[in-house]
């Protein structure tokens, strides 16, 4: 029903290598994705791979993510990550789990958002919105992120693991919130364990749910 409900569900972190994509990943954190976004042409003008990074002006790059809110330590990350890559890799982002989460401020996260975005291979992206849903659904109790991607992971098939963490995020930032999730405007409720959390009303859930990105 979900994948009915947001057909062009995707990824809404804007990139087109895999370098790109580890880079906005990594920058998302603590903000919005539409503002990095805003940044990353001229970024990636500035800095198109990862030997152009490792070498970059600390201040200059500063600049260019100082829009995103904790600029300096999110400088530290991309200079210490770009100069990994280049000594381990070659200068190229690995297309493997194991690899990935060896690079500086790189974990399960944002590993599977690169795997199974960039490179096509399987993963499930448990940010707070997976989380959350698959704790609603009764998929699971775990608030661990790793303990929880491993149980949801249990459950579905391998294939369709990238595309299940695009419908409960998109889901989660358009109807199922945190604190007030849009209960009587979900098209999942019929079956929602934790239906009633929120408004059950039409009208009243209608004005929570939000459209975000490219929904």
């Amino acid at each position: 029903m979900l994948a009915q409900t947001y057909p062009d569900a995707r990824c809404e972190l804007d990139f087109d290598t895999p370098f790109e994509l580890l880079v906005v990943t990594v920058l998302s954190a603590q903000t919005t994705d539409k503002r990095v976004n805003s940044v990353r042409p001229t970024l990636f003008a500035a800095y198109p791979d990862a030997p152009a990074m490792a070498g970059a002006d600390r201040a200059e790059l500063e600049r260019i993510v100082g829009p995103l809110g904790f600029f300096r330590a999110k400088t530290e990350s991309l200079l210490k990550l770009s100069q990994a890559l280049v000594e381990r890799h070659g200068g190229e982002v690995p297309p493997r789990l194991e690899d990935l989460v060896k690079l500086p401020g790189v974990g399960r996260k944002t590993a599977n958002v690169v795997l199974g975005n960039a490179f096509g291979v399987p993963g499930i992206t448990v940010d707070t919105h997976f989380g959350r849903l698959a704790r609603r659904f009764g998929w699971t109790s775990e608030t661990d992120p790793v303990k929880a991607e491993h149980a949801v992971g249990a459950l579905f098939p391998k294939r369709d693991w990238t595309m299940l963490s695009h419908h409960l995020i998109w889901h989660g930032r358009r109807v199922c919130h945190a604190r007030s999730p849009a209960c009587g405007a979900c098209p999942v409720a019929r079956w929602c364990p934790s239906y009633g959390e929120g408004p059950t009303d039409a009208t009243q859930a209608a004005a929570l749910v939000r459209t975000e990105g490219r929904a």
